[in-house]
């Protein structure tokens, strides 16, 4: 099901979702700080692990910023756990199964590599704000550069913190 990519300047789509330690998370009830929600292909690939990493690495600076980092993919949330132990990541993350949060938000997309073409989650950070509107999109993330991109967009906007 192809829906149109959530823009800035919309309302954050709401959902919930359950978390790596399985618990449901509701994104509205979030509001009052911002909110880093970046979807990401797969737990503990190359490309993930350092994105990930890389926010593990910030977490000082992503926690004076006050915000919410939440990481959403398409396993569930056994893997996620393992994931999150594995690296020692901080935030939370989030099982997506079915895909609906990743549809609702335009980033299930379909992809190409070595001649098959499939569905799955194009890399894509949200940033929302403290009233749940969003303010920035970052398509086509790279891994490596994720934390200082997002760190940047969170250090300009206005807002609450903390």
């Amino acid at each position: 099901m192809d829906r149109l990519p959530v823009e800035e300047g919309s309302p954050a789509p709401d959902f919930t979702l359950t978390a790596d330690d399985g618990r449901s998370v509701t994104l509205s009830a979030l509001r009052g700080r911002p909110v880093v929600l970046f979807f990401y292909p797969k737990d503990n690939t190359p490309g993930c692990t350092r994105q990930a990493c890389g926010i593990r690495d910030a977490w000082g600076d992503f926690e004076r910023a006050g915000a919410h980092v939440l990481g959403v993919s398409v396993l569930d949330e056994r893997s996620k756990a393992r994931f999150k132990e594995k690296h020692g990541l901080p935030f939370t993350l989030l099982a997506d199964p079915d895909h609906e949060v990743a549809e609702a938000y335009g980033v299930w997309v379909e992809k190409r590599n070595y001649g098959k073409t499939y569905h799955g989650i194009e890399r894509t950070t949200f940033v929302i704000d403290a009233g749940g509107d969003v303010v920035e999109v970052l398509h086509r993330v790279k891994p490596d550069d994720h934390a200082a991109r997002v760190l940047q967009l969170l250090e300009a906007s206005p807002g609450p913190r903390g």
